[in-house]
């Protein structure tokens, strides 16, 4: 397929002057793009805009984002930043130029340590350069550490209609144990004024916690149930690599009482009326993530900001990004046009386990032909693995769904397997 068919231009869609160092840098390194390749991409997927803010009141013991606390005194720099991103995203736009955003996703670090003008800005940079959808959801975390009662009213004033919570335990011996800067209290009236300001709002829950029990474990549970939150993400704390709890490992549930405790919250949730589907997502009808959903069908997104991501697809190729880490040093390269520091393009062979490993998350799959839509591989690329799926009874008949089955589930990495390449 010829590129020039993929619906990349649109003089119309952002209002930055063509003399722009930085676009015509970007501009200039098209062809680099679109030269032929092996793949082929009949139309480009859904696209979402995800900006990282990287600060933190203090680093959590088990956290291994990019995430850095702010130990200069005083109040972060909110406008160095700002300026930083408006730069990466003025030198990406050439990239994803003309397609339209679904979704905005502010994470980090602490969103809600910028005060709601940054944020009110930060959203205004953007609209003033991409085209966001008519009912484009935009996301913002929140730390019931930062609450102000106040705050989360003027953050929903700037556009922000979906606010995501850190809470992970409304348990207060469970809250030290994790290093979080908020108690049971705070989190509780955080919930309370986010349900007052946002029609949707996601409650982040943690199990298998320090020294926790199957009691504790359905307590915490039922605390977030009693808010009624639309969206519920209820994740196991693992160890994860260069954070604190893998230097000094706190006492934590064994394996079979973590699985329990799996099986408990997600009866828990679905018995509340909240539908799990993905592995770790809990829904009301009409409030799954579409940002998240995005990443789990293998779309697209453009990630700005320290240390952040993106995933972007052109005629016959799909390239990933990776932005500086540290936030100075992503502020001093932005400020050159120079903020991604790593990009490489997707391996055909790798193709394959990538679109599953985020597809099979989801507990209803995906279509059949979305494998080719967003992977630009044949069927067949898939073909002997899907058998062997099959045959171990991990994934359903692959006719209109690429879809797991309940073992297949409950056994998620097992039938991930398959699709690694040889």
């Amino acid at each position: 397929m010829n590129p020039k068919h993929i619906p990349i231009v649109d003089a119309g869609a952002a209002p930055i002057e063509p003399g722009d160092a930085a676009h015509q840098r970007a501009a200039q390194s098209l062809p680099h793009y679109m030269r032929p390749g092996t793949l082929q991409f009949q139309s480009l997927p859904p696209l979402s805009l995800y900006v990282h803010l990287p600060w933190c009141l203090k680093k959590c013991p088990y956290c291994d984002f990019n995430s850095h606390e702010w130990r200069a005194g005083g109040a972060i720099p909110e406008h160095a930043y700002l300026a930083a991103l408006r730069a990466d995203l003025d030198a990406a736009l050439p990239l994803v130029w003309g397609r339209r955003v679904i979704s905005v996703f502010i994470g980090g670090g602490t969103p809600s340590l910028f005060s709601p003008d940054a944020i009110d800005q930060l959203l205004t940079d953007v609209r003033a350069r991409l085209p966001l959808v008519a009912d484009v959801e935009i996301t913002l975390e929140a730390n019931p550490g930062t609450f102000e009662r106040d705050r989360f009213a003027a953050f929903a004033q700037t556009g922000v209609n979906r606010l995501s919570i850190g809470v992970q335990s409304f348990d207060d011996d469970a809250l030290r144990a994790l290093g979080r800067v908020h108690d049971a209290r705070q989190a509780h009236d955080a919930v309370a004024e986010a349900a007052h300001h946002f029609a949707t709002f996601n409650l982040d829950l943690m199990f298998a916690l320090p020294r926790q029990d199957m009691a504790g474990c359905k307590a915490d549970v039922r605390e977030a149930l009693a808010h009624q939150p639309p969206h519920l993400s209820l994740y196991q704390l693992t160890l994860e690599p260069n954070t604190l709890f893998v230097r000094q490992p706190p006492p934590l549930p064994d394996d079979d009482l973590g699985a329990d405790m799996q099986h408990a919250v997600a009866d828990l949730a679905e018995a509340a009326g909240l539908q799990r589907y993905e592995v770790s997502a809990y829904a009301a009808a009409g409030h799954a993530c579409r940002h998240n959903l995005n990443y789990w069908q293998f779309g697209d997104y453009l990630g700005i900001g320290a240390g952040s991501h993106s995933k972007l697809t052109f005629g016959h190729r799909i390239v990933r990004q990776t932005r500086w880490r540290h936030p100075q040093r992503y502020m001093e390269q932005a400020e050159c046009a120079s903020a991604v520091e790593t990009e490489v393009e997707v391996a055909r062979r790798d193709l394959p386990f990538e679109f599953m490993l985020n597809a099979l998350r989801l507990r209803e799959g995906v279509p059949t032909e979305l494998f080719t839509e967003r992977t630009g591989l044949p069927p067949s690329a898939i073909q002997r693995a899907l058998q062997a799926a099959q045959s171990q009874c991990l994934m359903v008949d692959p006719t209109t769904r690429l879809k797991t089955t309940p073992l297949g589930f409950d056994m998620l990495n097992n039938a991930l397997e398959l699709f690694l390449p040889d």
